[in-house]
């Protein structure tokens, strides 16, 4: 690979070598000047070569999803596991500190905060110079240089109809890009080339985005996995299958794919690599890990290997046997390797340790609202809806299948999340005995066998998704025994989780327990849920009303305040008495950590937190 400082070398005189007479004085400050210049590009080399060496392929970090990936186009997935892939393999301008608590928000293919002005509509970015594409055949042999041009078509791919990205709402801001959307669904074919006012290159390194109205959490939207920049020779060559090519500047490339098997990263050669100087704090686990890892290259780790393990008792067992090296110590195994919380003597042993967090999420029961049966506003819809939700015992769900590792939910912001409301108290209590009051007193009989009726005389029976796995089975029974305390029959499809994420945003689902994992640290990545537009999207309630719209939309243009968050208030409350939603609980996220991985720490944003941890082989258990 040529480097900067090889080019320097070729352009400069050689050393001690003068271009014309010289005096003493002169020649001695021309050996300076070239032993000078020798020694920054030997510097550079030096740094170069530390960089390029940081990520040993000796290093291996296996780890597991417990769902099944759907695909790696930043702009078209929208689960945990995608995005975590996304994550490593792409950049987006900003991201987040490592060991910052709460959740702090700084550059990453940006080089400083981002300029804002015009009341938060006027944001501009500055990318780091120097920042390079992993190589592809799409390039033609060429290194590939990152670019503002290059966020500004990764930025207009979610508007393209084509690609139909679950995230469109969120660039529903930018000036101009709605109308480059209206032209490709009249064209059929979005015309990248076309200038939109919202998105311009200053420079070749400078972005600026305007926005229709003020928005102060727009950078946020930059630090999430699906902005990170893709390179447009890359998307137009692989086009029809832009999920499985994924091609960024980030720290990993993908190396191997079994679909719904195994994923394979390999640290990317082309990678700048980056100097490991979070801070501490005062927090005792950060300080271990700053002197263990700081001033350090990142990525250290050469491989990672990613397996799809769906039954907990599999990836359990994997984790006793060192097959893992972190592990997402679910509910069914955590009184066995936690009892009272803490690590169990015999992991403590082994040099196992906890990585624990509440996750930053919502788990939930929703309705689709546009449902041909249980669908629409009339009040005996609303009280059918709110009966069924009033079945369900959160207390239950968290003792029985959480294994105590779950707080109940009771508002849609969890908490650290800002407009988190701790006096929230719902609308939709564990109620059995009022929820069979509603149903008699609308008309909602039950026949013979016990079992209700619709009013005119149809039976009554409750559709809801589920996916093939021994936790999902729990919940099935969970909801089964929950409904039969009101004489309703249940009907449990059983899907795959990409086919359940494809009918969901077709609104085909009447209902689905799902879970929603802040996107960013603020209460508008939770309450757009329930914005009528984004149905189709990651509405999956399908929920549109006209009031609770005009609402929300007002907040859009609101810094976090109290003002806000009485508004947050009140969208919520328009939620529940629709029965829309049954709100459950937010999952005790307890990471076990093999002794040989050095550094890690569970972040609440960030999916991919292993990017700044290592390996020590020296202290692998077999």
């Amino acid at each position: 690979m040529t480097t900067s400082s090889e080019r320097s070398a070729r352009s400069a005189p050689r050393a001690g070598v003068p271009s014309r007479l010289c005096s003493g004085s002169d020649i001695v400050r021309q050996a300076r000047f070239n032993a000078a210049r020798l020694t920054v590009a030997i510097a550079l080399m030096c740094a170069c070569a530390w960089a390029c060496a940081a990520a040993d392929p000796g290093k291996v970090l296996r780890v597991e999803f417990y769902v099944a990936e759907t695909g790696f186009d930043p702009v078209k997935v929208q689960d945990y596991y995608s995005q975590t892939i996304c994550e490593a393999v792409f950049e987006p301008l900003m991201t987040y500190d490592y060991l910052a608590r709460p959740a702090k928000i700084v550059p990453r293919a940006a080089e400083s905060m981002p300029t804002i002005s015009d009341q938060a509509k006027t944001y501009v970015f500055k990318i780091r110079k120097g920042i390079y594409f992993s190589a592809d055949p799409a390039f033609n042999g060429k290194k590939r240089e990152l670019t503002a041009e290059d966020y500004i078509y990764t930025i207009k791919r979610f508007k393209d109809p084509a690609n139909k990205s679950p995230y469109e709402s969120f660039m529903d801001g930018v000036v101009g890009l709605d109308a480059l959307k209206k032209e490709a669904e009249k064209t059929g074919k979005m015309n990248y080339d076309t200038k939109v006012e919202g998105l311009q290159a200053l420079d070749r390194y400078t972005l600026q985005v305007k926005l229709k109205e003020t928005d102060y959490n727009f950078a946020y939207l930059m630090a999430m996995p699906n902005w990170g920049a893709v390179a447009r020779e890359v998307i137009e060559a692989y086009a029809d299958d832009t999920n499985g090519h994924p091609v960024g500047t980030g720290p990993y490339l993908l190396k191997e794919w079994k679909r719904s098997n195994k994923i394979v990263l390999e640290a990317n050669p082309e990678f700048r690599g980056v100097e490991w100087q979070f801070e501490a704090g005062s927090d005792p686990r950060n300080k271990e890990i700053v002197a263990a890892m700081k001033g350090k290259i990142s990525p250290r780790i050469g491989r990672v290997e990613i397996s799809i393990i769906e039954e907990q008792q599999a990836s359990w067992l994997a984790f006793q046997k060192d097959e893992l090296d972190i592990l997402y110590m679910r509910e069914q195994f955590s009184q066995v390797a936690l009892p009272d919380n803490k690590v169990s003597p015999e992991l403590v042993k082994q040099g196992v340790t906890l990585s624990r967090i509440v996750d930053p999420d919502i788990n939930y029961t929703y309705m689709n609202t546009t449902d041909p049966e249980f669908g629409g506003f009339s009040k005996e819809k609303i009280a059918l809806r709110r009966a069924i939700l009033m079945t369900f015992d959160n207390a239950e769900l968290i003792r029985v299948i959480r294994k105590n590792q779950a707080i109940e939910a009771q508002y849609p912001i969890p908490p650290d999340i800002v407009g988190h409301d701790a006096s929230y108290r719902t609308s939709i209590p564990y109620d059995p005995t009022l929820a069979n009051k509603l149903l008699d007193y609308f008309g909602f009989k039950k026949g013979s066998d016990g079992y209700r009726v619709w009013p005119g005389g149809k039976p009554l029976i409750w559709r809801y998704s589920s996916t093939p796995t021994s936790r999902d089975r729990e919940f099935d029974e969970l909801w089964q025994k929950s409904v039969e305390k009101i004489g309703i029959r249940i009907l449990v499809d059983k899907n795959k989780f990409p086919e359940e994420l494809k009918q969901e945003r077709a609104c085909q689902l009447l209902s689905r327990t799902a879970s929603w994992i802040a996107d960013y640290p603020d209460g508008d990545d939770f309450m757009q849920l329930f914005y009528g537009p984004n149905s189709h999207q990651n509405n999956n309630s399908c929920f549109q009303m006209a009031a609770w719209d005009r609402i929300y939309e007002k907040t859009r243009a609101m810094p976090a305040s109290p003002e806000r968050n009485q508004l947050y208030r009140q969208l919520w409350r328009m939620v529940e008495v629709n029965g829309v939603m049954k709100l459950h609980d937010s999952r005790v996220r307890n990471m076990l950590v093999q002794p040989a991985v050095v550094g890690y720490r569970k972040h609440p944003i960030l999916l991919a937190d292993w990017i700044y941890a290592d390996i020590d082989n020296s202290r692998k258990l077999h």
